[in-house]
C-alpha cells in the first residue's frame, strides 16, 4: 500500500512538473533569460559604449554574428546541466585531467573576481552622478548589499527577483526611443563598416572587435546557465527515471531552448540598443573616446538630457545588481563542483559553508578592489584576457561534455547545435589569437 502511494504521489509530481514545462512561457523563463541579461553588466555596457562611441554604427555586425553563436553554445550548457544533473565544473572532473578543470576553475574565479570590481565601480560612479556624495560609500552598499542579498535570500526568492530586474534593460530601448537614430545611415555603416574606417584605426577596430566578442560570450554564463538547471531539478521531486521519461524530456527541451532563445536575443538587443545609443548620441557629437558605463551616462546629459542621463544610469545600476550574484555564484558552483563541497542557492549556509565562502569572498574582495580605485579599464582588459584565454578550451570540453554519451545517454547534443557550437569556438579563439596580436 505504502509503495502504491508513493508510486502514485511520484505519477503526481511528474504530471504536474510536466505540465509547468507546457504551461505559460513568462512562466518557464529562468535560467536562460537571466543568463542573458546578466551578459549586458555595467562593464559589457562600457564596451558596448565605446563601440559605439569610437566606431559608429560599424560594429553592430558582431552582435549579428555572435547572437546565433552564443545560443548555440548556452543550449549546449544548458542541456549538459539538465540531462546530467551536474554542473559544468562536475562534468569536466570526469571527462579531463583534474589539473585541466582546476586550472580552468582558478582562471573563472580571477576573472569574475576583477569583472566585480568593475561592475561595483561602475555602479557606484552611475549612482554618484545621480545623487552626488562619496563614491566609496556607494561601493560599500552595492558590495555589502549583493554579498547579504546571495546568502540570506532563498532560492526561489532569488531567481524572482533576478527575473524582475532583467526589466530594467528596457531602459536602453526607451532611450533609442528618445533618441532620433539615422536609420539609413546606420544600415549603411552596419553592412559596410570598412567603408567607414579612417585610416590607422585599424588595429582599435580589430580590439574592439574582440571586445565584443569576448564580452557577449563569456565563460561565466556556461558555468551559470547548467547549474541553473540543476537547482531547478531541485524545486522539482522527480526520480531520474521519470526526469528521462521521453514525453517530458521532450517537453523540457523544447522550454529550454525557448527561455535560452528568448534570453540571448533579449543580451543581444540590448547590446544593440546600447551601440545605437552611443553612436547617435556620443559619436554625432563629438564624443568618441568613453572609459567607462558611468563615462558614456555622464557624456550623454548635455547631449540628450538629464533624462537620458537617469535611464543610462539606473540601467548601470540594475544590471549590475542582477551580474554580481551570476559573476560571484557561477564561481562558487564551479569550485563546489571540483572539491565535492555542497553547493546551491536553495541550501543554507549553515548546509553550504564553503559555496558561500566562495560567493562572500569574490563579492567582498571585488569590492575592496573598487575602494582601492583599481583602474576599471585595465581590470576590464584583465578579465577579458583571461576570459578570451579560458573561453576556447571550455567551449571545446563543453561539445565534447555535449556529445559523450557516457554522460548525456540518448540526450546527447544535436549535430547541428554541435556544428554551430564548434563555429563559436573556432570564431573564440581567432578572436583570442587577434587580442594577443593587438596587444603586443
Amino acid at each position: 500500500m505504502a509503495a502504491a502511494n508513493a508510486r502514485k504521489a511520484g505519477s503526481a509530481a511528474a504530471a504536474k512538473a510536466l505540465a509547468e514545462d507546457e504551461g505559460n512561457v513568462l512562466q518557464r523563463l529562468g535560467p536562460g533569460l537571466i543568463t542573458g541579461a546578466a551578459d549586458d553588466d555595467p562593464s559589457g555596457i562600457a564596451t558596448y559604449s565605446q563601440a559605439g562611441a569610437q566606431f559608429r554604427f560599424g560594429l553592430v555586425w558582431t552582435l549579428l554574428l555572435t547572437t546565433p553563436l552564443m545560443i548555440a553554445v548556452q543550449l549546449v550548457s544548458a542541456r549538459i546541466g539538465y540531462v546530467t544533473s551536474r554542473g559544468l565544473a562536475a562534468n569536466m572532473n570526469r571527462l579531463c585531467p583534474r589539473w585541466v578543470t582546476v586550472a580552468v576553475v582558478a582562471a573563472l574565479v580571477v576573472a569574475n573576481t576583477i569583472n566585480i570590481a568593475a561592475d561595483v565601480s561602475a555602479m557606484a560612479e552611475a549612482t554618484r552622478l545621480l545623487l552626488q556624495g562619496p563614491q566609496w560609500l556607494y561601493v560599500l552598499a552595492y558590495g555589502v548589499l549583493s554579498a547579504l542579498a546571495q546568502v540570506y535570500i532563498s532560492y526561489e526568492r532569488t531567481v524572482r527577483v533576478l527575473k524582475y530586474l532583467t526589466l530594467v534593460l528596457f531602459a536602453y530601448v526607451a532611450l533609442v526611443l528618445v533618441l532620433r537614430v539615422p536609420w539609413a545611415q546606420a544600415w549603411s555603416e552596419s553592412i559596410r563598416p570598412w567603408a567607414h574606417l579612417q585610416q590607422g584605426s585599424l588595429k582599435d577596430y580589430a580590439a574592439m572587435v574582440v571586445a565584443m566578442l569576448g564580452t557577449t560570450i563569456s565563460p561565466y554564463l556556461f558555468f551559470w546557465q547548467a547549474t541553473q538547471e540543476v537547482e531547478d531539478q531541485k524545486c522539482r521531486p522527480l526520480s531520474e527515471a521519470q526526469r528521462h521519461q521521453p514525453q517530458r524530456m521532450k517537453a523540457h527541451l523544447r522550454s529550454m531552448r525557448q527561455d535560452t532563445l528568448i534570453g540571448m536575443l533579449l543580451s543581444n538587443g540590448i547590446a544593440f540598443c546600447i551601440v545605437l545609443s552611443a553612436a547617435v548620441a556620443l559619436n554625432l557629437n563629438g564624443h568618441t573616446n568613453i572609459h567607462s558605463s558611468a563615462d558614456a551616462a555622464a557624456a550623454l546629459e548635455p547631449v540628450a538630457g538629464r533624462m537620458a542621463l537617469a535611464i543610462f544610469s539606473l540601467g548601470i545600476i540594475g544590471t549590475g545588481l542582477l551580474a554580481i550574484p551570476v559573476l560571484a555564484g557561477s564561481a562558487a558552483y564551479a569550485v563546489s563542483e571540483v572539491f565535492g563541497w555542497r553547493a546551491g542557492l536553495s541550501r543554507r549556509f549553515q548546509d553550504a559553508r564553503g559555496f558561500y565562502s566562495i560567493i562572500l569572498t569574490a563579492t567582498l574582495f571585488g569590492t575592496g578592489l573598487s575602494l582601492f580605485q583599481v583602474d576599471a579599464i585595465a581590470a576590464l582588459v584583465w578579465s577579458a584576457v583571461i576570459n578570451g584565454v579560458i573561453a576556447v578550451p571550455v567551449m571545446a570540453i563543453l561539445l565534447l561534455i555535449g556529445r559523450s554519451k557516457s554522460l548525456m545517454g540518448r540526450y546527447t547534443v544535436p549535430r547541428a547545435t554541435e556544428w554551430a557550437g564548434w563555429v563559436a569556438t573556432g570564431v573564440m579563439g581567432l578572436a583570442a589569437v587577434l587580442m594577443f596580436v593587438t596587444m603586443a
